[in-house]
């Protein structure tokens, strides 16, 4: 943190009773197939919430989350308080979502918010739970539980717009933000994979996903000091440990992708591993162990590999990883067997976060850690042959999983024995 100081980067907001990073679509502003650009909002709403941090005790954690379109990203439609962006210009939010222990969808507080208004609601989220929510039960301290703390959805809402009504007429909270105009053009072309081709004419964003979100520092090295000379040139952060570089030329693109040779290369070595147990107090399982073994055993299995999706890892049930919506998930525990302690994962299926189709993962078991990489090749190998993807697999064979993992949760029950 001291050395931060020093390079003139100053950290604040996050940790403790306090706001955590407001999340924002990574390509807001650039994507085609966007709404609208969210992030002007986005960052106003983090400047509100930092400045909001003396006024009194926030809950144990308070996530926000806007969204630029129904890919949902950010997970809006299931944080504490999401700012999910229309067709019309305007916003729905919803509060009292989030993952990890009692996860759930989040509850729809209100529909067409007019942008320049989305402060009054964080003032009305905040002020309800300050009167509502419990500090005594730092397991609780969060908004997901107001709704059974005030006796149902229905109770929830009307607190919510009481406190909704009084800061709007309270006032001094509307928008004027003004977007961030990129005047930057080219006429060359550029495909690929990892290649998104922006709104603005012959400009180009590029995906960095490291695997295991863990990138070479000479690439990070090699990256910034090319960087520094291309004309608007911006890294945007993803939520799924991936970094995109925008406002890029054909040829600038094809030299960012040069310089990062560290990077998936399909939808599986995209995969999201959190830090895991080596580093984390609360982590129960070792997710980037798990996850390089994955690889490990894939390396040389082409077609499985370009079968499976993105798998996401949790080292404990706080969904870091964000085990909880995934196509595929695991989740971090322990089997014992005689009296002896083994790393294992609880497996999950069929979640899914697209804005409208939200839905969380079902458990199909838990497997020794050893086993996963050999049950995520068979699975490759069985999308592989059937030429479909994942979820029109898993639609067509909806009992195959369970077939494949069967025989792995069977050697567990002998070991016991």
């Amino acid at each position: 943190m001291e050395q931060c100081l020093d390079a003139d980067i100053i950290p604040f907001g996050c940790g403790g009773d306090y706001p955590g990073n407001v999340l924002c679509s990574p390509l807001s502003g650039v994507e085609r197939e966007e709404y609208f650009d969210v992030l002007p909002y986005a960052e106003a709403a983090a400047q509100y919430l930092v400045a909001a941090i003396p006024d009194g005790k926030l809950p144990r954690k308070f996530k926000t989350g806007f969204s630029n379109s129904p890919q949902n990203l950010t997970h809006a439609t299931m944080r504490d308080l999401g700012f999910a962006a229309r067709p019309d210009g305007r916003f729905d939010v919803y509060s009292a979502g989030g993952l990890g222990p009692a996860p759930c969808i989040g509850i729809k507080m209100a529909e067409a918010v007019a942008p320049e208004k989305i402060l009054y609601h964080i003032k009305a989220m905040l002020a309800t739970f300050r009167e509502y929510g419990t500090y005594t039960q730092r397991a609780k301290s969060r908004t997901r539980y107001l709704p059974e703390l005030l006796g149902g959805k229905a109770a929830y809402k009307a607190a919510y717009s009481e406190r909704l009504l009084q800061a709007l007429q309270d006032g001094g909270l509307d928008l004027q933000p003004e977007a961030t105009k990129i005047t930057k053009r080219d006429f060359k072309l550029i495909t690929g994979f990892r290649i998104t081709s922006q709104k603005q004419p012959g400009l180009y964003a590029v995906n960095y996903h490291p695997q295991a979100g863990l990138p070479k520092i000479e690439s990070f090295l090699a990256l910034a000091d090319y960087l520094q000379n291309v004309k608007a040139a911006e890294l945007r952060l993803a939520p799924d440990q991936s970094v995109y570089i925008i406002n890029l030329t054909a040829p600038e693109a094809a030299k960012v992708m040069s310089l990062t040779p560290d990077t998936a290369y399909n939808a599986f070595t995209s995969s999201v591993a959190c830090i895991g147990s080596t580093v984390c107090q609360m982590g129960m399982g070792d997710s980037q162990s798990l996850l390089t073994s994955c690889f490990e055993e894939m390396a040389t299995q082409y077609a499985a590999s370009d079968a499976l999706p993105q798998i996401y890892i949790s080292g404990c049930p706080s969904s870091c990883g964000t085990h909880q919506i995934g196509e595929l998930g695991f989740r971090g525990t322990v089997k014992v067997i005689k009296g002896t302690a083994h790393p294992a994962f609880t497996m999950y299926i069929n979640g899914c976060s697209l804005q409208g189709s939200e839905r969380l993962g079902e458990e199909a078991g838990t497997l020794l850690a050893e086993d996963i990489p050999f049950v995520l090749l068979e699975i490759g190998k069985h999308i592989a042959q059937s030429g479909l993807d994942f979820a029109a697999w898993q639609a067509a064979n909806p009992q195959a999983i369970a077939t494949i993992v069967a025989p792995y949760m069977k050697k567990i029950e002998l070991l016991s024995k």
